[in-house]
């Protein structure tokens, strides 16, 4: 049901990062939306979900949803290590006009194939917007072949999944031999320009949310018109700030990036500390070199 890039969306705190900052919330919005991105992603890992409290999780779905004003849709990150809390927080982001839920297996003890099942179906029986299966197997346990996938879509409202995986073959596996059952979005950073050459109709980009416009470029340049040159081009740009933010905590380096291209999001909440001076000034200078900012002297 999705096309184009979904920007993963940071959560904004307060300057002491006790509480959601809302009209941090709206700044994001409309610097990511009116940068040409075609969705909006918040509560995952970018959004720093396991640090935040039920009410906040709830909180920061609401704030985006309304900030959205149904421009772009909402893809609500409701992941939770109970299926009782997953469920609670599935309906909620229904109720609030959240287009679909994004949730990544119980992490910390990796569930087995039919507890899989289980789970998502007691999801899909709750709710009546699409799933989104988040894979990330490094953070969840759960490796499932492309079979299994499209197993769980078929019997479940899974309806696509976010690739966080970084294995190239089993996503396109998935892509080209189950695409009838589920929709493959890429989700790791650097695979994005092979991801969408291949053939993705999407995917969940962290990046978008600090250099938008790039992002959405590259998505009209290689998957809408299949101009790889110019897609090439871009991603010379791109590729360096993906490759820095792997290299990092993620939240982290995606929230020093919204703050150095003027769309500050406060800090991230302990235990992640921030970037080291010398961190931040390596990205700052990547951000120069993509035109995302002006140079000037080191902050």
């Amino acid at each position: 049901m999705f096309t184009g890039i979904l920007a993963a969306a940071v959560t904004p705190l307060t300057a002491d990062g006790s509480a959601v900052d809302a009209a941090g919330v709206q700044r994001q919005v409309d610097h990511i939306v009116g940068g040409g991105v075609h969705g909006l992603v918040p509560g995952g890992s970018t959004g720093e979900f396991t640090t935040l409290s039920l009410d906040e999780r709830k909180q920061v779905t609401e704030l985006y949803v309304e900030a959205a004003a149904g421009r772009v849709p909402v893809v609500a990150g409701t992941s939770a290590l109970s299926t009782a809390e997953t469920v609670e927080l599935s309906v909620h982001a229904e109720k609030a006009g959240a287009d679909a839920v994004m949730i990544v297996p119980p992490f910390y003890d990796a569930l087995s194939f039919e507890e899989l099942l289980a789970y998502y179906g007691a999801v899909s029986d709750a709710i009546d917007i699409p799933i989104m299966y988040y894979n990330i197997p490094s953070a969840s346990g759960v490796r499932l072949t492309p079979e299994q996938l499209a197993q769980l879509a078929r019997e479940t409202a899974v309806a696509s999944y976010k690739d966080t995986g970084g294995d190239y073959a089993w996503f396109s596996a998935v892509h080209q031999q189950h695409a009838a059952d589920i929709t493959a979005l890429n989700g790791w950073d650097t695979l994005t320009f092979a991801a969408l050459a291949n053939g993705a109709k999407a995917g969940v980009w962290g990046t978008a949310s600090v250099i938008p416009r790039l992002c959405a470029d590259l998505y009209d340049a290689v998957a809408v018109r299949g101009d790889l040159e110019a897609g090439r081009a871009l991603w010379a740009k791109i590729f360096p700030i993906c490759r820095f933010l792997e290299s990092h905590n993620y939240a982290c380096g995606i929230k020093t990036g919204v703050e150095l291209v003027g769309v500050g999001a406060g800090p991230t909440r302990l235990p992640v500390l921030p970037l080291a001076p010398r961190y931040r000034e390596e990205l700052r200078r990547l951000l120069v070199a993509a035109g995302a900012v002006e140079d000037r002297v080191a902050v």
